[in-house]
């Protein structure tokens, strides 16, 4: 491995990647959220170990409901409810800890959407705006400006909380509600415009559910219904959801996020019971997650990226 001068720390936090000499931290952001009240903070953690989540700052409002997607560099964090409905993006820098940015805006108020992206490109699917929207727009994470128009998801269904999960040219979104919980997974290709496609469905209808992926492997996990469920597809086909395993509880508004390794759940709540717990899994294999941490506040309808997710 190359090192500066024959030093190599790792007190810096640093995670190697096999696109030298990039470097990004392990680093996941949990930003929002409701704790009884719409949540301005931002919460961090190191991927590679296990622990509590440290505070990192906060977002312009209070807001939750959100959704977010991230670069090696750059977060963004779009729509949410702040008591209304509104359609801000906000942006942080991941490495270092501070408040948030103006970046720009949706086209239109959005909560309850899903986000992910790629290292260069966020994807957002509006959810709920005026009413259930179907709507994917997309912003470069590495400028600021407003969101521009992508296509059309298949599906109307919002309350996909943080259910998108990407490769590096693939985004794909899963489940939702219409008028009932549905089992549609569905993607685009991230780097063209264009409606989504079919890809299959997941193995319970559900909405609320968190997502966490490599290059290779999407996992969803949680949602309103058989709420310990997690089940993974191989992003690069396309077919039916398959069991993972189960999480530590059963949470719907779960957040979730990986660094490409290790997948990450954090929050959500349990029947009226909001949570702090903060569980992981190796996404290349299967079996039940394990403990990590806890959250600063128990905390749901918060969302979750990092700098170095399966998109990257």
């Amino acid at each position: 491995m190359p090192n500066f001068n024959g030093v190599w720390s790792l007190t810096t936090q640093l995670q190697y990647r096999s696109d030298w000499p990039i470097f990004v931290q392990p680093r996941a952001l949990f930003l929002g959220g409701n704790t009884g009240s719409k949540e301005t903070v931002i919460q961090f953690i190191d991927v590679t170990t296990t622990g509590n989540a440290l505070d990192f700052g906060d977002l312009t409002a209070g807001r939750a409901s959100l959704m977010s997607a991230s670069s090696k560099i750059r977060a963004v964090a779009a729509g949410g409810n702040t008591g209304s409905v509104v359609n801000v993006i906000d942006y942080v820098t991941i490495a270092s800890e501070g408040n948030a940015s103006d970046f720009g805006d949706l086209s239109s108020t959005s909560q309850e959407g899903t986000g992910t992206g790629s290292s260069t490109r966020g994807l957002f699917q509006l959810g709920l705006a005026t009413s259930n929207v179907n709507t994917v727009e997309y912003v470069t994470i590495a400028s600021t400006g407003n969101a521009t128009d992508f296509g059309d998801r298949t599906t109307t269904a919002a309350y996909g909380q943080d259910s998108a999960v990407s490769s590096p040219t693939r985004g794909v979104f899963s489940g939702g509600f219409i008028s009932s919980s549905v089992n549609i997974i569905d993607y685009v290709t991230i780097a063209s415009t264009g409606d989504a496609t079919d890809f299959g469905d997941t193995s319970v209808t559900r909405y609320g559910m968190g997502g966490a992926s490599s290059s290779t492997r999407g996992v969803f996990g949680g949602g309103n219904t058989s709420g310990d469920t997690m089940d993974y597809i191989t992003i690069a086909s396309t077919g039916n959801a398959s069991d993972f395993g189960n999480l530590t509880n059963s949470p719907r508004y779960i957040s979730g996020t990986s660094n490409g390794v290790r997948g990450i759940f954090g929050g959500g709540k349990v029947s009226s019971t909001r949570q702090d717990v903060i569980q992981y899994i190796t996404i290349a294999s299967t079996g039940n997650a394990s403990d990590f941490g806890n959250l600063i506040a128990s905390n749901f309808s918060l969302t979750a990226t990092s700098g170095s997710h399966g998109g990257i």
